[in-house]
């Protein structure tokens, strides 16, 4: 029987958990019903929808669940932010602000802004931990800036930013926050019941849930012009019949974590830390990227000079990691991301991204540390040739 590689790519996406399919399972055989129909079978779904409305409420501490709207994912959660709070700013705003670490879909949805709108996008730099620096942020205000974004937990490098400073800057000047916590979330990292994040992205299969399910948090009283017209579902800002089994999953994922039932974040950091000793005791000239202290607890991104980083894991079937985003793969590119922090191109393509997660353990952690350390080994000393 083929053994399955040991996953360490809980960045790119997270295994279902048995709990979250439990609840998924009846609304995708018995219980089909439109919620927007009027009768029991509908009425079933309505209300299974809304509870699980309150739960990712809940999870990042929303005042009430009509704040959530469900979406297909975090990137069109990230456009019905950044193209909706915009837009909905018009004839007012051209002037919005992210930085130069964001997830791609934010990146992609300001540059249809600029291309397609007029607006103009300011892209602040980071320091070489991947945090923006809020003196930065005040520095790039104009009187026609209407929107800051800025990834809560980068998902290459881990690294947690200080929203809080930034709302600091941004709520005395109307101009809302938008941040995308699709990495963060799986760790009840966000609290949106502090005023000043007015928009929050949110993915579920980063926690545990479905694949093809996400939320956005929208502070009551913001406004923001729908981008997918229809029947007026989800109040009127993302039409379509609702996808019942994938929300069920994913209230029944936030509440996992909201009610501390999810392993602990202790844990998973324990087992990350573990094999960052063991990777930098073996390879001393190995760089770890990201904050030392202020990311997220399973990310490890880990540069190790001398390897070209794909070619590594292609001699590594037994480990399923990565070399950046999932959404880079096969660009040809190096991430922009260890860029923006300072790595050469050569750097960043000697860069690994490993991150633990809930179903890692002990065991594994050591066999990656080991198969790591020969197969960088064996490419510094020439015994193994890349393909």
């Amino acid at each position: 029987m083929t053994t399955k590689p040991i996953y360490l790519d809980h960045q790119a996406t997270t295994p279902l958990d048995e709990r979250v399919l439990e609840a998924m399972l009846p609304f995708l055989t018995r219980e089909y019903g439109n919620p927007s129909s009027p009768h029991a079978y509908g009425r079933t779904a309505a209300r299974a929808i809304r509870t699980a409305r309150q739960h990712v409420a809940c999870l990042v501490g929303a005042k009430n669940e009509t704040e959530i709207v469900f979406t297909s994912g975090a990137t069109e959660a990230n456009h019905l932010a950044i193209l909706g709070a915009a837009l909905a700013a018009r004839p007012y705003g051209g002037h919005v602000i992210t930085t130069a670490i964001e997830h791609k879909a934010v990146l992609a949805a300001s540059q249809r802004l600029a291309d397609h709108h007029g607006y103009t996008i300011t892209r602040v730099g980071v320091d070489h931990y991947g945090r923006i620096h809020p003196a930065d942020i005040a520095a790039a205000l104009t009187p026609r800036t209407v929107l800051v974004s800025v990834i809560h937990a980068s998902n290459e490098i881990g690294t947690l930013q200080r929203l809080s400073a930034i709302y600091e800057i941004t709520r005395p000047r109307g101009i809302l926050l938008h941040t995308d916590a699709a990495q963060s979330a799986g760790y009840g990292l966000l609290d949106t019941s502090e005023p000043g994040i007015d928009l929050v992205s949110l993915s579920a299969h980063k926690l545990h849930g479905p694949k093809g399910i996400g939320a956005l948090y929208i502070r009551s009283g913001t406004r923001v012009t729908a981008q997918q017209t229809g029947g007026g579902q989800e109040r009127g800002l993302r039409a379509g019949t609702p996808n019942v089994p994938a929300i069920v999953g994913f209230g029944a994922a936030a509440h996992l974590i909201a009610s501390g039932a999810a392993t602990a974040s202790s844990r998973i950091r324990s087992l990350r830390d573990r094999l960052q000793d063991r990777l930098l005791t073996a390879v001393p000239d190995g760089r770890v990227n990201g904050h030392p202290h202020q990311r997220l607890p399973g990310s490890l991104s880990l540069t190790l000079p001398g390897i070209e980083a794909t070619d590594l894991l292609d001699h590594l079937p037994n480990l399923a990691a990565s070399t950046g985003s999932a959404c880079n793969t096969g660009s040809g590119e190096p991430s922009h991301v260890l860029t923006a922090i300072g790595l050469t191109r050569e750097q960043a393509r000697a860069t690994l991204r490993l991150s633990v997660g809930r179903t890692t353990t002990a065991a594994e952690i050591d066999l990656t540390a080991a198969y790591i350390v020969n197969a960088t080994r064996a490419f510094i000393d020439g015994t193994v040739n890349a393909a």
